[in-house]
């Protein structure tokens, strides 16, 4: 009856960010689907970030290489690809890795804030298509509300800096005068709020371009900044000193052509970061002269500067998870009993409302009043000869006694009552 949960995932933490994107999946809900049908998991969450592709499963008997499998038809990558990159950790170990996540600290910025609101519209995308069930809807609820308050109870996110923000930071420290640069940011997701929220905060001027000029209006006026056409843009990369890329496309909009053609009538040198992932800006543009390219992998270098910094809060977060990583276990594990528990108080109490009708029968009973008494009499009678043994059941499954489940299995005939 015991089930794994496992965790399969390509990171920054051992892939740099070019490798990282290949393993991207396109298409979650069809993901959802091939992972159900041909990888052995029953239920699954998938997490995508620009840092990060993870995938968590729940499965009685699992195959990793069905799993390696799936994800490389869905990706086109070789399988051997898979095995130079991707972790995978079962039950304890995922459910720690899980507690990182949301804590913040398995972030490339520690503490950030964003991963958490990412790991929320994940379950919430996995609950919509059916793709996790009972037990990893109540593994992600029970993790988000403990990373929640252990950020709050540790502060590792305040002061903390966001991608957003390291990318700002990285742009000053390598133009001067950034105040009178024209500044454009591609992209209104996520990353692009953490850059805008930056900028506005630094007080410069920007401009906003995405795939319509309505989505770059209603990013303006809830983020600041001025909306422009795409197409301008696109045609027109030498109006603008700096560039921040963060979109999703799947291909270069910052192509070498455009950026040479820029630089011909820009002579003053121009700054890129790009964001994306995928990668957006074509790395030949870093060949050009007076360009400046920067990606991730170089704000993960100034993550490691970040972290040094903020050791304490780390291990007072990690001795917190420690705490907390075996109550979770022992809730996960509860789980596997409460379809049987939950069965037979049901059946039990069919059987007790059955002969309840019959003794009322018999009695000629009519009087409401008397009828509610002998009614909760009844079910006070269950419930106290039921509840202790299905406690015991319970605390045999927390504590991975899987022989008294079988056992109970068997003596109320549950696993002929599922079938």
């Amino acid at each position: 009856m015991k089930q794994n949960i496992i965790n399969a995932r390509v990171t920054f933490r051992n892939s740099p960010i070019h490798v990282l994107e290949k393993f991207t999946i396109k298409n979650i809900d069809n993901a959802y689907e091939e992972f159900k049908k041909h990888s052995g998991l029953d239920e699954c969450v998938i997490i995508q970030t620009c840092n990060r592709i993870e995938l968590f499963g729940k499965s009685k008997e699992y195959d990793v290489d069905k799993i390696r499998k799936t994800w490389a038809s869905l990706t086109g990558l070789d399988e051997e690809t898979f095995k130079e990159n991707l972790e995978l950790v079962e039950n304890q170990e995922a459910l720690h890795h899980l507690l990182k996540l949301t804590s913040g600290l398995d972030s490339m910025v520690v503490g950030e804030e964003q991963i958490l609101g990412q790991i929320k519209n994940s379950i919430t995308s996995a609950r919509n298509t059916k793709a996790s069930g009972r037990h990893l809807n109540t593994l992600f609820d029970k993790a988000i509300r403990i990373g929640t308050r252990i950020r709050n109870s540790s502060g590792i996110g305040r002061g903390g800096i966001s991608v957003g923000s390291m990318a700002v930071k990285l742009a000053e420290e390598n133009i001067d005068e950034l105040k009178f640069k024209k500044t454009l940011l591609i992209g209104t997701g996520e990353v692009s709020t953490l850059v805008a929220k930056s900028l506005q905060r630094r007080g410069y001027d920007f401009a906003v371009t995405s795939r319509t000029l309505e989505r770059s209006k209603a990013f303006c006026e809830t983020m600041g900044g001025n909306p422009v056409k795409f197409e301008e843009v696109l045609s027109g990369f030498e109006n603008y000193d700096v560039l921040f890329v963060a979109t999703t496309a799947p291909y270069f909009l910052v192509t070498y052509d455009r950026i040479i053609k820029a630089m011909k009538q820009n002579k003053k040198g121009m700054m890129i970061l790009d964001l994306s992932n995928p990668r957006t800006v074509d790395e030949k543009v870093a060949t050009i002269a007076g360009v400046k390219l920067m990606n991730l992998d170089q704000i993960a270098e100034m993550v490691e500067k970040n972290m040094t910094a903020r050791l304490n809060k780390v291990k007072t977060v990690e001795n917190i998870i420690n705490e907390e990583v075996s109550v979770l276990e022992a809730s996960m594990k509860r789980l596997d009993a409460e379809p049987l528990v939950k069965d037979v108080f049901k059946n039990i109490d069919s059987l007790r409302a059955k002969e309840l009708q019959k003794a009322l029968q018999m009695l000629d009973e009519k009087d409401e009043k008397k009828i509610k008494i002998i009614e909760e009499l009844t079910k006070a009678v269950v419930e106290s000869i039921v509840s202790t043994p299905m406690n015991n059941i319970r605390k045999a499954s927390e504590q991975g006694d899987p022989d008294i489940l079988e056992t109970a299995s068997k003596l109320f005939d549950y696993k002929k009552q599922a079938d």
